[in-house]
C-alpha cells in the first residue's frame, strides 16, 4: 500500500510552482517558468523520497499553458535532461505519480471547441508523463463531465470521444465518480464499456450516491475488477468532510482516528490511497506513520521538530503533553502523538501564547540580529499587543530572518506554514 498527496508540499521550501497571465507569456518567460517549476518538482520528489511517500499527484500547471497554443515551445526537447533526471528519481524511489486535469477538461461537452481543448489537454498530460519515461501504471484521472439535460446522450458522447483519443492517452486514463453528475454506478458502467479503470472517491460518493445499500468497501471491491495488471495497483481517493464548510469541502487535515477506522476495514492493503486534503503532505506522513508496522520513535521526534513551535503557539498544555509522551524511547505512540497534534491545532490562539511562541523563535536570532532588526521585532510585538499589527506581520519578520541567517531548524518548521 502507498499513501500519497496531491500537487503541492506544505512547509517545504523551494517547492512552489509559478505561472503567469497570457499577456506575459513570452517564450523567455515560459522558459524561465518551466525551468523553475521542474526544479520545484524535483525538490518535491526528493522530499517524498526522504519521507517514504510513494504516491504523488503532479500538478497540471507544471508546464504553463502546456496544452495551449500560447506555449509553442518544444519543451520536451529543451528540458529533456531535467525531465529524464526527474523520471529516474521517480522510478528509483519506486514512486507512483499521476495527474488530474481540471474542471474545464470536459470530453463530453456538446461544444466541439470544448471537446477539442479537452483532447489537447489530455494529450499534454500524457506527454508530461511520457517525458519522464513512466509506464502506463502512472495515471491520468478524469471525470466524465456534464449532463447537459440529457444524461444518456452525454454518456454516449463521452464514450465516442474517449474512443477517439490517442492510444497513449487511453492507456493512462482512469475514470472517477464526481459529487454532482456521475455517481459510482454510472462511472463503473462507463469504465467497463471502455475497459478503463475506475477510481472510487469516498467523499464524492457520500454526496452523490446511487442510493444502493452498499458500503464504501463494496464499491472499492467492484472498482477493483476494472484494474488490470498493466494498470498497476488499484487506486482510490480518500478525503474527509470539512465540518465547517459546504458538503464536498475537504478537511484541513485528515482526522487520524477516522482514517484508521476506514483503513482497518479495507479487505486488502494492496491498494494505493490518494489523500485529498488541505495540508497535503502533512496528512500523508501522518497516515503513513500511523499505519507502518515498524515504527521508530525517531520518526516522531523528527515530526515534533517541525510542529513544536506551532503547537506552542496554539496550546502550551499540549506542547508539554507531547514532550512527555516522547520521553519513552522504547515506544512508538504515533496515534496518541497525532491525536494530540490535532487537538492542539483546533485550539484558538491567544495573544499571550502567540507572543510566547514568537519570542521562542526570536531566541534563534537575538545574538546575531542587527539593532534595526531588534527594534523592528520589538515594535511589531508592541503593535500586536495593541491590536495595530497582525501576527502574520510578526511571522513575516521572523521568516525573513530565518532565510537571511539560514537557520536550518526553522526553515523546516511548520510554525510559518500552518
Amino acid at each position: 500500500m502507498s499513501i500519497g498527496y496531491a500537487c503541492l508540499a506544505v512547509g517545504v521550501i523551494n517547492t512552489e510552482l509559478k505561472n503567469c497571465i497570457i499577456k506575459n507569456a513570452s517564450n523567455d518567460k515560459l522558459l524561465a517558468l518551466i525551468d523553475y517549476n521542474l526544479k520545484s518538482l524535483e525538490n518535491m520528489i526528493d522530499y517524498n523520497g526522504r519521507n517514504n511517500i510513494k504516491l504523488f499527484r503532479i500538478s497540471s500547471s507544471l508546464i504553463p499553458f502546456g496544452s495551449s497554443e500560447v506555449n509553442n515551445l518544444f519543451w520536451r526537447d529543451i528540458f529533456s535532461d531535467q525531465l529524464k533526471k526527474i523520471g529516474d528519481k521517480i522510478r528509483n524511489s519506486e514512486m507512483r505519480v499521476s495527474m488530474h486535469p481540471g474542471q474545464y477538461t470536459v470530453l463530453n461537452s456538446p461544444k466541439i471547441d470544448v471537446v477539442n481543448r479537452a483532447i489537447d489537454d489530455l494529450n499534454y498530460h500524457a506527454q508530461v508523463l511520457d517525458s519522464f519515461g513512466l509506464n502506463p501504471a502512472h495515471k491520468i484521472v478524469l471525470h466524465i463531465g456534464g449532463v447537459y439535460n440529457e444524461k444518456e446522450r452525454a454518456i454516449r458522447s463521452f464514450i465516442t470521444n474517449f474512443n477517439g483519443l490517442d492510444e497513449k492517452v487511453k492507456q493512462r486514463v482512469v475514470l472517477e465518480n464526481d459529487d454532482k453528475s456521475y455517481n459510482i454506478t454510472d462511472v463503473l458502467e462507463i469504465g467497463t464499456c471502455l475497459n478503463a479503470p475506475v477510481v472510487f472517491d469516498n467523499l464524492h460518493h457520500e454526496i452523490n450516491s446511487n442510493n444502493q445499500r452498499k458500503s464504501d468497501y463494496d464499491w472499492i471491491r467492484e472498482c477493483r475488477k476494472t484494474w488490470k495488471k498493466k494498470d498497476g495497483v488499484q487506486k482510490i481517493h480518500y478525503s474527509q468532510q470539512n465540518l465547517l464548510k459546504k458538503p464536498g469541502s475537504h478537511s484541513s487535515t485528515i482526522r487520524i482516528n477516522e482514517f484508521l477506522h476506514f483503513y482497518e476495514g479495507l479487505e486488502t492493503k494492496d491498494i494505493d490511497i490518494m489523500l485529498e486534503v488541505k495540508d497535503k503532505n502533512l496528512s500523508a506522513i501522518k497516515c503513513i506513520n500511523c499505519t507502518t508496522q515498524q515504527g521508530k520513535i525517531k520518526v516522531l521526534e523528527l515530526e515534533w521538530r517541525k510542529y513544536k513551535y506551532k503547537i506552542l503557539e496554539n496550546s502550551p498544555l499540549h506542547y508539554l503533553e507531547i514532550r512527555k509522551l516522547l520521553r519513552n524511547k522504547d515506544q512508538y505512540p504515533a496515534i496518541d502523538f497525532y491525536n494530540l497534534l490535532e487537538s492542539a491545532l483546533e485550539n484558538e490562539m491567544s495573544v499571550g501564547n502567540s507572543i510566547n511562541a514568537a519570542q521562542h523563535i526570536w531566541g534563534y536570532f537575538k545574538d546575531v540580529a542587527s539593532e534595526k532588526e531588534k527594534k523592528l521585532f520589538l515594535k511589531s510585538i508592541e503593535g500586536y499587543i495593541e491590536g495595530k499589527t497582525s501576527l502574520k506581520a510578526i511571522k513575516n519578520i521572523l521568516w525573513r530572518m530565518t532565510v537571511q541567517y539560514n537557520e536550518a531548524y526553522l526553515l523546516d518548521s511548520l510554525y510559518f506554514a500552518i
